[in-house]
């Protein structure tokens, strides 16, 4: 699974905090299978998530309206890819449960 989300990872998107560009990533990921699995594992294993990709850099975005109104922006935050891999990973796994177990009613 981790070998195929970098193989999918969009390389035109920037990189987070961490500075690790997705391109990086997509080339290098043979190398990579292996110890990101095993963070990946031990992360689910002790409920902890490395420190740097709880880290975001965030970004005011003007919506509309009058730039000097702090009303008319939108927080957006940028957070490290492989902490969206693994989120990717995380919903994966809840999504598989929910559906192998029938734990929401078409009703």
């Amino acid at each position: 699974m981790v070998s195929d989300l970098l193989h999918h990872l969009d390389t035109h998107k920037s990189m987070g905090p961490d500075g690790i560009h997705p391109r990086v990533l997509r080339e290098l990921v043979e190398v990579l299978i292996k110890p990101l699995s095993i963070i990946y594992q031990q992360s689910r294993l002790t409920g902890e998530v490395p420190v740097d990709w709880r880290l975001a850099n965030v970004t005011p975005i003007h919506k509309k309206g009058q730039k000097e109104d702090p009303g008319n922006y939108r927080p957006v935050s940028l957070t490290s890819v492989l902490g969206k891999v693994m989120e990717q990973i995380i919903l994966s796994a809840i999504t598989r449960h929910v559906q192998d177990n029938k734990a929401i009613r078409p009703s």
